[in-house]
């Protein structure tokens, strides 16, 4: 049994294709989500589809894998057993648990309608509808002031995620919608990076982060590192910086600051007794199995396991798919009645966009930014999409994009009209 279809619990069923063993893979959604690329559908660049795939055509040629659509809501180690929200139990000989994580709004939950953050398709519409609808509701004003307020963008978290949407919503504020409007000029638009590290990207070499913030200066991105946010309301942003307290007047606040894991975490932790870290993340033994429940997996962002440094691995693709083949390895040798040493993960680099033809790349060995970065983000970004049709649509869209600097899936959708000004 595996629970969630992201990149975990896919490159777990994907990696028994082969094993004498029934799989049955759960989740709320009937499709798997290439997450690094959500941004590129909160602005405009990708549609929804690109980055989506049906598990059960993923699926559909692997004969032991079955696909079932539900929501956990409880699990029986001692009946080995998962309970579905419809009252349906479903009995498992070996539990793969990998549903990932959410936003973290670090008690200030309040928050989210005023910041949403981005860990969804749905997350992703709205933001495209928020920012688009800044946009045409400052086109309907004749007051500077509102109109400045309209047209204030503030992303909160400059981590790859954070830097990847200012730079993103900078493009299309000076490069796609510059001839779009006649009472605004959108290029007038203010972006601005807060985040309360002492620089953007601060899990990267300081050279790389410096590099970053100069390539964010140049599509004209404020970034404000040094500075936390005390309050969030649907007219401002309250800032507390090295200056002291800063009322920003904005309509569009975009959350990137943090992640917590999901609730199965929890549900999981009342079951079995497992511990769990202060980001909800279920704390596993070294081979990613729960205490006392060999029986029982956790990977992805859900797990909290230590890497070579004895801190928690990053909630990043990378170590989810490491850790899916190494449990489909570990049940495979399990049937044989032998053993695997301690998961290890392997560290092949970091990465981040910018914007357009800028990147940086901290590959261990090496370290690059600047085009030659945005060429190999490009590459990796494709080779990881699951599906090949997915991977053609995605590079004849950016394709049309930089040639034309045009983000075709710009659409208001889900959302009534945009608000009265």
């Amino acid at each position: 049994m595996v629970i969630g279809g992201g990149f975990g619990g896919l490159y777990a069923v994907q990696s028994l294709r082969r094993a004498p063993v029934d799989i049955t893979l759960i989740d709320r959604r009937n499709f798997h989500l290439f997450q690094p690329l959500l941004y590129q559908v909160a602005t405009g660049a990708l549609s929804p589809a690109n980055i989506a795939a049906p598990l059960r055509s993923i699926l559909a040629r692997q004969k032991n894998a079955r696909v079932l659509m539900g929501e956990v809501v409880a699990i029986d180690p001692q009946r080995r057993c998962i309970r579905l929200r419809d009252g349906a139990c479903i009995p498992y000989d070996t539990l793969v648990v990998a549903t990932g994580a959410t936003h973290n709004y670090f008690g200030h939950d309040h928050w989210e309608p005023l910041a949403p953050g981005l860990k969804t398709l749905e997350d992703a519409t709205r933001i495209r509808a928020r920012i688009l609808q800044a946009f045409e509701a400052a086109e309907r004003e004749r007051d500077p002031e509102p109109i400045g307020a309209w047209l204030t963008f503030v992303v909160i978290g400059a981590g790859p995620t954070g830097v990847e949407m200012a730079g993103a919503v900078a493009e299309v504020a000076r490069d796609t919608l510059r001839h779009d409007f006649r009472s605004i000029d959108p290029a007038a638009a203010r972006v601005l990076l807060v985040d309360a590290a002492d620089r953007v990207l601060p899990t990267y070499p300081p050279e790389l982060s410096a590099r970053a913030a100069a390539s964010l200066a140049r599509l004209g991105v404020t970034v404000r590192t040094g500075t936390s946010v005390a309050a969030i309301q649907p007219d401002e942003a309250v800032l507390r910086g090295p200056a002291g307290v800063e009322h920003l007047a904005t309509r569009t606040v975009i959350w990137a600051a943090g992640v917590r894991a999901s609730g199965l975490g929890q549900i999981l932790a009342a079951a079995t007794g497992a511990a769990l870290d202060r980001a909800g993340r279920v704390v596993v033994e070294p081979d990613l199995t729960v205490a006392r429940h060999p029986e029982i997996l956790v990977i992805g962002d859900l797990a909290c396991c230590p890497g070579a440094d004895g801190q928690p691995l990053p909630g990043v693709a990378p170590v989810a798919m490491q850790q899916g083949r190494y449990v489909a390895h570990l049940i495979e040798q399990r049937l044989r009645g032998r053993t695997l040493p301690s998961f290890r993960y392997r560290h092949r680099g970091s990465m981040a966009t910018i914007g357009r033809a800028a990147a940086v790349a901290d590959l261990g060995w090496i370290r690059f930014s600047g085009y030659p970065a945005w060429l190999v983000w490009l590459f990796v970004h494709l080779m990881f999409i699951v599906e090949f049709h997915n991977r053609l649509l995605v590079f004849l869209q950016w394709a049309w994009n930089y040639f034309t600097r045009n983000r075709s899936a710009r659409l208001i959708t889900g959302v009534p009209n945009p608000p009265d000004a």
